[in-house]
């Protein structure tokens, strides 16, 4: 069942780890760019050889679904993609996908960065109706951030409450941790996919190096095998050619070229991934929202008064060092945060066309932008909030359950 690797798909290239020093380093677990600019988008779509999302692939999905485009894609939010005109077509046939994402938990809350892959995936899991699975990476994250296994299971479950606050169907989602679930079919496949990646082919891809430990070099078919569907029995047992379609951020895509180049081999279908930019710190586009800077993100936690502060005092500005020179040259809308921001999370199109116009041209002014963004984001935080305090214990237990979805494809 082998087949030629697809643009992109070879592993072993060295690109999503860190290549010569004047480069962009983007990777799993660190995204910075040269000489603190921005990252470049175009230069990670041609390096990792994933293709740019089209208007008519958007436009498609609109036709599909019967629903207007979310936000995310309309403005670009997720941008490049890997096969997921096939999933269209799949799903024109008539035929079912399912959909695969995760969260690394290492901090006690997310941030709005942490937010938009879920955001966007109940958007999906809505418009398309179809199961999801959502991989809370526990083992990885005591690996890398030197956590204890007891105090990452920990984080794991409260980070799976603030991901079932956004608003998952409890009847078409399983939410699983490594530590509790990896074992049988999960971990056959993880044996498949790790004899078929070398040593050097792992360095090629993720960048390790000799002081890393046998952990991190292991970890790779950890979150490759949720793309399999032989890897969860209890939900779609004799469907292993059901495709799977991942809604991620662009520095994931070197698990998943690596997934893509070994699945064939091994007698599976290649996942589809659809990828989106990084949300920016308040700081500046010199990478993305840091769990280890709490003054970088915004977090679900913080308090109305807690984010007029942050983006008051750290969310960079391109408008202009005095009311004068602002007026008469407008503001910088390609490194202002606040109307980047308001790009991911204002769904009025039209009121954000006006705030562009009027920023742009010097009529409006960074503290009636920052006013705007800061109504914005509290509404979402409290709106975040109040579903957060309703999630109980017993409901973790109940997504976590394995057992069968009942409403999977219906």
């Amino acid at each position: 069942m082998a087949e030629e690797p697809k643009k992109g798909d070879a592993v072993g290239s060295g690109v999503g780890g860190r290549e010569a020093e004047e480069e962009q380093v983007v990777n799993p677990w660190e995204v910075t760019a040269k000489d603190g600019g921005k990252i470049d988008y175009d230069k990670l779509i041609e390096k990792f050889g994933c293709q740019r999302l089209e208007e008519s692939l958007v436009r498609r999905v609109e036709r599909l679904t019967g629903r207007p485009a979310h936000v995310f894609l309309r403005r670009g939010v997720f941008f490049a993609h890997r096969d997921f005109n096939e999933i269209l077509d799949v799903y024109e046939r008539g035929e079912k996908f399912y959909l695969y994402t995760g969260r690394g938990p290492s901090s006690e809350a997310l941030h709005f960065g942490h937010l938009v892959p879920f955001m966007f995936t109940k958007y999906l899991q809505d418009a398309f109706k179809v199961p999801l699975v959502i991989q809370l990476t526990d083992d990885e994250k005591c690996m890398w951030k030197n956590l204890t296994v007891e105090e990452s299971k920990r984080l794991a479950r409260e980070n799976a409450k603030d991901i079932i606050a956004c608003g998952f169907d409890i009847t078409r989602t399983f939410i699983f941790s490594d530590f509790n679930y990896v074992g049988g079919a999960f971990y056959e496949n993880m044996v498949k996919v790790a004899k078929c990646v070398t040593f050097n082919k792992v360095v090629g891809i993720f960048g390790f190096t000799n002081e890393d430990h046998i952990g991190k070099i292991s970890f790779p078919p950890v979150q490759a095998v949720p793309s399999f569907p032989s890897s969860f029995p209890h939900l779609f047992s004799g469907k292993d050619n059901l495709r799977c379609l991942i809604p991620c951020a662009i520095d994931q895509d070197p698990y998943f070229r690596m997934t893509r180049d070994v699945a064939p081999r091994i007698g599976y279908q290649k996942p589809a991934l659809i990828e989106s930019s990084f949300f920016p710190a308040l700081q500046g586009e010199t990478g993305k929202m840091s769990a280890s800077d709490p003054n970088s993100a915004i977090y679900v936690t913080d308090s109305s008064k807690g984010i007029k502060n942050k983006v008051n005092r750290y969310a960079f500005s391109g408008g202009q060092d005095s009311i004068e020179n602002h007026r008469k040259y407008g503001a910088n809308l390609e490194v202002d945060i606040p109307v980047k921001y308001l790009g991911f999370f204002l769904e009025d199109d039209a009121e954000l066309d006006h705030i562009r116009k009027e920023y742009g041209a010097g009529r409006m002014l960074t503290g009636e932008v920052k006013k705007r963004l800061i109504e914005v984001l509290s509404e979402l935080v409290e709106r975040h909030q109040r579903a957060r305090a309703a999630v109980t214990d017993e409901m973790v237990d109940a997504f976590m359950a394995v057992r069968p979805l009942p409403h999977m494809f219906s």
